[in-house]
């Protein structure tokens, strides 16, 4: 099975929005893009779930607020179904609506972007998320994040931190920093192929779920400070 957005194997793309002209621009803008192709549309988080399930493709493009299950609902929806293992929510927001982010976070969402972001950082995101890293912008992230360390107990046992080696702690940080496992390489001079395996193995060790979830529980638990 060749990647996604291989020359062989384009990255597919749900959107999920209850504008038909929003779902419209984003389709225009995916399908015209080399390696890239739209397999469906929904207009509420029920018709997002279903879909997910019918044509499973690598990136949802999630709006939050839709009648009836809103995109909150759909990501957990997603994320907890094994069979979707492969699937990424992509979030789609504004700066006015922090909480539901932290959410979305926190429901599995693999990250997100602003909704009127430039076209280009709106394909550049979708290739990140489908190649299954996070999408977390720094300086916002950290502040979301900031705020779900301020309103949400730690849960995590402190036998599971106990068991990251100084070197994985040291990943967690620049993680949560918004780094990605190329940055993360090149920051500590190591290969990809080893920050990979130190996300990988800290991912494990504390029970997260995904990137995302990792950054929660590293501001939760203070493997990094806010700034």
């Amino acid at each position: 099975m060749h990647p996604p957005g291989s020359a062989t194997e384009p990255i597919r793309v749900l959107i999920a929005d209850d504008e038909a002209l929003v779902r419209g621009g984003f389709r225009v803008l995916i399908d015209t893009e080399p390696g890239m192709v739209v397999v469906g549309e929904a207009a509420d988080g029920a018709a997002a779930v279903r879909l997910a399930k019918e044509t499973r493709p690598d990136v949802v493009l999630m709006d939050i607020r839709m009648p009836g299950v809103d995109g909150l609902s759909a990501t957990q929806q997603i994320a907890a179904d094994p069979e979707l293992a492969g699937v990424h929510v992509l979030i789609l927001t504004t700066f006015d609506h922090d909480e539901y982010v932290i959410e979305a976070l926190g429901a599995g969402a693999a990250g997100f972007l602003i909704k009127n972001t430039e076209p280009r950082q709106l394909l550049a995101g979708i290739r990140v998320v489908s190649g299954g890293e996070a999408l977390l912008s720094p300086g916002l992230t950290r502040r979301l994040i900031a705020r779900l360390v301020e309103r949400t107990p730690p849960r995590l046992d402190p036998r599971a931190l106990e068991q990251l080696t100084t070197r994985e702690r040291q990943v967690v940080g620049l993680v949560a920093q918004g780094m990605s496992n190329s940055d993360i390489a090149a920051a500590l001079t190591i290969s990809h192929a080893t920050a990979k395996t130190h996300v990988s193995r800290a991912m494990t060790k504390l029970g997260a779920r995904d990137r995302a979830q990792l950054v929660a529980l590293a501001y939760q638990h203070r493997l990094v400070e806010p700034s």
